[in-house]
């Protein structure tokens, strides 16, 4: 995994997003389409910022989304759909599509079976991530699940990574985050040729050293991006700063 410091959130969303328009770039040249997952969250806000601003054949872009809350409506302002909607996918030109995980299905097992047939088939281009305050990758919280290679599964979100939604402002209390979501798989993550990374912020910067100098364990899930191939992880100053 490399991993590159810059000075500001500003800085570290404007390379991220070079990054990975590049790699979008040079699939649709290589292949006249590409297949991009897109993350949310704050630290993915200045990165979705830049990246929107790229001249590309978007309408041969197929995005998918890495998790969704179960039982949330794609009204709720704390909806990834929702927000991948408002940052990023009606900011474009029309995509070739856009597979939204449907959090609030009344039948979460065809969700999944739907999802899973979507994607499993896919070369995945470029993966865009984050890295939770407990190291979690997507919403596979510690101890995460490296075997299961069906691409969606649904997963218990624990205290600190609720904690973290409702510090960030998406929800009014801690009762009112939901305590499970549809999750893209870490087996599914590692598939992508190339994941590029955002994580600024002070209060990443623990997770941010587990994930790079910890030894690779479910304990911290992002620890397992040591073994990708082509993973990049941006930093700021602060989200770098408890590193050796």
């Amino acid at each position: 995994m490399k991993v590159i410091v810059h000075d500001n959130g500003d800085a570290l969303g404007a390379s991220a997003a070079r990054q990975g328009a590049a790699a979008i770039a040079e699939a649709l040249e290589q292949g006249g389409k590409a297949t991009i997952i897109v993350a949310t969250g704050a630290s993915q806000f200045a990165m979705l910022e830049r990246l929107v601003s790229y001249d590309l054949d978007w309408a041969q872009v197929s995005v998918f989304h890495l998790d969704e809350y179960v039982g949330l409506q794609s009204s709720h302002p704390a909806s990834f759909r929702r927000y991948l909607r408002e940052r990023f996918v009606d900011r474009l030109p029309p995509l070739a599509e856009f597979v939204a995980v449907n959090g609030d299905s009344p039948d979460l097992e065809a969700e999944l079976a739907r999802l899973n047939a979507r994607l499993g088939a896919q070369t995945v281009h470029v993966c865009f991530a984050g890295i939770g305050e407990n190291c979690h990758l997507a919403f596979n919280d510690p101890p995460a699940d490296f075997h299961t290679k069906s691409p969606y599964i649904v997963v218990d979100l624990d205290l600190a990574c609720r904690q973290q939604q409702l510090g960030e402002g998406w929800f009014e209390n801690l009762d009112a985050v939901p305590t499970r979501a549809i999750s893209m798989s870490v087996h599914q993550i590692m598939k992508a040729q190339k994941i590029v990374l955002s994580v600024p912020d002070r209060r990443k910067a623990r997770a941010v050293r587990q994930a790079v100098q910890e030894a690779v364990s479910p304990i911290y899930p992002a620890s397992i991006l040591q073994r990708h191939p082509d993973a990049t992880l941006h930093l700021d100053r602060a989200s770098s700063s408890l590193l050796a």
